[in-house]
């Protein structure tokens, strides 16, 4: 499933159901990412999704770089491979008690092109954290992660405990009310999804607006905030798709 976001406000982004799309999410929530040819065409039935279009769908990903096929089985490419680490932490991200102490990112190169400068961006977003101006970027210092040491080639990396209080400094750097309106929206959409393919692309939206949470210690959040209750009903989901892909396997053993 996307990583983008995609919503503002209590809009909720739904995209056509498409094969491929149907394809990397069921690899996506698999560990090993990977299916029999025979146990895809069985998974993506009750999607309305034919044989023959889910052959062709599997032929134009292997040429474009999604899937590696070995022996009739399909299987996530390197890079969706870290697409799918990626989504596991915005599932499962890893928090530590928050002592008050914040990261701060202060970028150092120069000269860069606008190809470099827009990676360096996004690099910086997947970490999540926050631009409080041109080069400095900050986030709570809540999360169970190092910065990348690679990060030391492009900018100093510093602790900081900014003199404004800690909620106000939060307020300006993430729209909270906008992603918690959005993410009740998205629970509430879900909560009405009764068929196969509405679940699927409700929770598809769900994948799509977890990425863009700060998880941000709880003492910084708005009331009622929804991010672990997505998270969980996100993750139900996901367990739910494996075990009908992994009992389709076991009928076929």
């Amino acid at each position: 499933m996307g990583e983008d976001a995609g919503q503002r406000g209590d809009e909720v982004e739904l995209r056509p159901l498409s094969a491929r799309s149907v394809v990397l999410s069921l690899l996506l929530g698999l560990h090993p990412p990977e299916l029999p040819v025979r146990e895809l065409v069985r998974a993506v039935e009750p999607f309305g999704i034919a044989g023959t279009t889910l052959r062709a769908a599997l032929s134009r990903m292997v040429a474009a770089g999604d899937l590696r096929r070995a022996d009739g089985v399909y299987a996530l490419s390197d890079r969706l491979l870290e697409r799918q680490r990626r989504q596991d932490d915005a599932v499962h991200p890893e928090t530590r008690t928050w002592d008050g102490d914040w990261e701060m990112v202060v970028v150092t190169a120069i000269g860069r092109d606008p190809a470099d400068r827009a990676e360096l961006r996004a690099r910086l977003t997947r970490l999540r954290l926050a631009e409080l101006r041109e080069g400095v970027w900050l986030r709570p210092a809540n999360l169970r992660r190092p910065l990348p040491e690679a990060l030391d080639e492009v900018a100093q990396c510093y602790r900081a405990r900014p003199d404004l209080s800690a909620r106000e400094v939060a307020a300006g750097l993430w729209d909270l009310d906008a992603w918690a309106a959005t993410g009740h929206a998205l629970l509430d959409h879900v909560a009405r999804a009764d068929t196969p393919s509405a679940r699927f692309t409700a929770f598809a939206a769900v994948v799509r607006h977890l990425p863009a949470d700060p998880v941000l210690p709880p003492a910084l959040l708005p009331d009622d905030w929804p991010g672990a209750a997505l998270r969980a009903a996100y993750a139900r989901y996901r367990r739910e798709l494996a075990g009908e892909t992994r009992g389709l396997t076991s009928e076929a053993v």
